[in-house]
Parts: structure tokens; C-alpha cells; sequence
């Protein structure tokens, strides 16, 4: 007997088709601006259908930012896991992350800014790359990979800096984008930890 081949739910991979379209979109050009009927016409489908996504502009945002962090955390997670060598993690992650945040304009970040329940997506990615950094920092130094440092305290510091990052303090204080400042957070941090004789 030939088993059934199982078809692929169109209205889901439709779904995640204009969720991705929306997040480009969003990337280059922020969200509040935009209505659903520009939308529509940018995505070249009808209100109903974006309806079908979420029954709301706000809903709109609030799934297409969160499909954006979930996406990029995942991607962050493969690349970290696929490097064998303790000490390399840290750098991996943090310079994963700052490619994640590359396409994102400054008009996206403004928005996620303005817009708490989008902004607030934003904080809870934050936090938990954070938390994984220092997890990260624990291993390393507990392979040999890494001097002997106090990994909370390094993990809870790298965990303020990214924090401030995010809520654009760094940005103010630098004039850095994010995706900027996460590049010189991976060199100050690894940098910190490589295994090396100190002065005196």
C-alpha cells in the first residue's frame, strides 16, 4: 500500500510567506507609518488576507517583530552551536547578533523605540542573549578556554552594555547603530578573556 503523502498547509505557508514580507518591509522602512492598506498594496495582496495574518495593524507589527527576533535568535543558535571551541562562542554570538541587526534601519529601531509592545519583543530578545552570553563565558572558562574570570560578573556586565544598547543609550553616547556597537562589544569582550600574561 503506497502511504499518503502529506500536502503542505497553503494558508500556513502563505502566512509565513507575507510575515516575512513584512518583516523586510519593516526592516527598511519602519512600521508606524505604514497602514494596512500600504501594506496591501506593497505585499500585492488584499487587506483580507493581511487580515488572516492578524485581525489588527498592531497585531501586524507585534507578529512580525516577534518573527524577526525568533528567526534571528535561531540563526544565532545554530552558529554558536556549530563552534567547537569554547573560547571562539562568545565572539561567534555576539558578532552573529550583530549581522541579525544589520538590515535593520534607523527608522526600525525608532519605531521599535516609539512602540512599546514591539519594543518590548526587543527587550525579551535582549535579555536572553544576554543570559546566554554569560552561560557562554561560564563555559569557556570552565573548559580552559578562557582565563579565570568571574563569569557572572563579566556575563552581567556584557549583559548591561547589550541592555543599553538596546534602549539606545550606547547610540546617544556613540553615535553607533546597533549592529555597530554589538561588533565593538564582541572585540572589547573577547579581547577581555583571551588567555594571556598580565602586567605585573
Amino acid at each position: 500500500m503506497t502511504p499518503t503523502r502529506v500536502q503542505p498547509d497553503r494558508a500556513r505557508v502563505r502566512r509565513d510567506e507575507l510575515l516575512d514580507g513584512l518583516v523586510d518591509l519593516y526592516l527598511a522602512e519602519g512600521f508606524l507609518a505604514l497602514g494596512v492598506g500600504d501594506l496591501a498594496a506593497r505585499l500585492r495582496c488584499s487587506r483580507s488576507t493581511l487580515y488572516d495574518v492578524a485581525s489588527s495593524k498592531e497585531q501586524l507589527i507585534q507578529a512580525a517583530v516577534r518573527r524577526y527576533f525568533q528567526r534571528a535568535a535561531e540563526r544565532i543558535a545554530t552558529r554558536v552551536d556549530a563552534e567547537p571551541d569554547p573560547g571562539e562562542r562568545i565572539p561567534v554570538s555576539l558578532a552573529a547578533v550583530a549581522e541579525e541587526l544589520e538590515p535593520a534601519s534607523a527608522r526600525f529601531h525608532a519605531d521599535l523605540e516609539a512602540y512599546a509592545p514591539a519594543g518590548e519583543v526587543y527587550r525579551d530578545n535582549t535579555r536572553h542573549a544576554a543570559r546566554r552570553v554569560q552561560e557562554l563565558v561560564a563555559d569557556g572558562v570552565a573548559a580552559g578556554a578562557l582565563r579565570p574570570v568571574d563569569a557572572t560578573f563579566v556575563g552581567a556586565a556584557t549583559a548591561q552594555v547589550m541592555t543599553a544598547i538596546q534602549s539606545g543609550a550606547i547610540g546617544e553616547a556613540t553615535g553607533l547603530d546597533d549592529a555597530s556597537a554589538y561588533r565593538r562589544l564582541a572585540d572589547l569582550v573577547v579581547h577581555g578573556l583571551e588567555r594571556r600574561a598580565l602586567p605585573g
